[in-house]
């Protein structure tokens, strides 16, 4: 049974009042995925915005037919798939159970229209999304300048080769 207490766990969520809260509760479907299933792939239709209660979920980008590249992974507590709440038409990467994962999810529609009726609740959750966009932003840029600095051949270039 979902019930607002349950919604409180969520980063996204936990700032709402208790009464935004229930408003969410008729709208909340829990999933299950077993390890290795795949929850969406890229270019998927973006139609539902995901919170993770237990387990684990990995987020990756497929480079070719035959290689992707793990962008990051979500832990309990966390939302994914946001491009359904950014007015995006297609997933940008892909979501895989990585283990046994009870995953709650909200329809698109159904969540903007309420963040619409309630424009106070749907500011909370807009800055909510905002700061985890911005926190995986930050994590990625990190990332990206890790492994420029640690390239063999950019390292030759900043002139931090061993003598």
């Amino acid at each position: 049974m979902i019930d607002a207490a349950r919604l409180k766990q969520f980063v996204m969520l936990g700032y709402l009042t208790d009464e935004m809260r229930e408003k969410l509760v008729p709208i909340t479907e829990m999933l299950m995925f077993d390890t290795d299933e795949k929850i969406f792939s890229q270019g998927d239709n973006a139609d539902r915005l995901f919170l993770l209660e237990t387990g684990k979920v990995l987020l990756e980008n497929r480079i070719t037919d035959h290689m992707a590249v793990a962008m990051t992974s979500i832990k309990p507590g966390y939302s994914f798939g946001w491009s359904a709440m950014l007015n995006e038409d297609v997933y940008s990467s892909d979501a895989m159970a990585t283990e046994p994962s009870r995953v709650f999810s909200f329809r698109a529609d159904k969540i903007k229209r309420i963040m619409d009726q309630d424009h106070s609740m749907g500011f909370i959750i807009s800055q909510r999304l905002l700061y985890v966009i911005k926190k995986r932003y930050d994590v990625r840029t990190e990332q990206f300048g890790k492994t420029i600095r640690l390239h063999p051949d950019i390292s030759v270039l900043l002139g931090e080769q061993d003598s």
